[in-house]
């Protein structure tokens, strides 16, 4: 019992010191949240735009659900597609890849940040994920460069598949600045994640 409330306690101040390196860098979110809170309608990102102008049933498609419930096997299909897709596909800019700053594709074998989250949402959409809880989220990194990563949203809170980091991490965890994802009831309507 007291080995049992020591590693609670141990675990607890790792998450908390985790929490408050991430969560100066997301002002508007609250310290103690599971998941992220959104602040209405946004701009849609210009890659994802176009992106949906080539590829229209792609983004046609419903959202078919918010969340998803958390469990075990659940959990491990999280891992394992965010461990193939950051192990398969190589890192390249657009640039190097298209001869162009931004374009959203499912990689091939090489991708950026946004090319990485769109292959994890197409993995785990086929494995029975709803679209409305798998939401492409953009913002910026620790560098302070543009960054999208993979938000999926479930029961124990919404968790952020990063092609820089090869653990899913719960959003207050990973050194991100958020700026804005899809909604999950629309995956064409875009929603601020920061405050005014």
């Amino acid at each position: 019992m007291v080995r049992t409330m020591l590693s609670a306690a141990a675990l607890m101040i790792v998450c908390v010191s985790a929490q408050a390196d991430a969560l100066h860098l997301n002002p508007s979110q609250r310290a103690t949240a599971t998941g992220m809170a959104t602040f209405g309608s946004t701009s849609i990102p210009f890659g994802y735009y176009e992106y949906c102008q080539r590829y229209a049933e792609r983004c046609s498609r419903p959202a078919e659900g918010r969340t998803i419930t958390l469990t075990r096997d659940r959990w491990a299909q999280v891992v394992d597609i965010n461990n193939l897709v950051n192990a398969t596909v190589a890192p390249k800019t657009d640039m190097e890849i298209f001869g162009k700053e931004e374009r959203w594709e499912y990689p091939v074998d090489a991708g950026d940040c946004e090319d990485y989250a769109l292959q994890k949402r197409k993995l785990l959409n086929e494995l029975g994920f709803p679209l409305g809880a798998l939401l492409m989220t953009v913002g910026r990194d620790a560098d302070g460069g543009g960054h999208a990563v993979l938000t999926v949203v479930t029961d124990a809170g919404d968790f952020v598949l990063d092609n820089m980091e090869e653990r899913v991490l719960l959003w207050r965890d990973a050194e991100l600045t958020y700026l804005k994802r899809q909604s999950g009831e629309n995956p064409n309507v875009w929603v601020s994640l920061v405050s005014g």
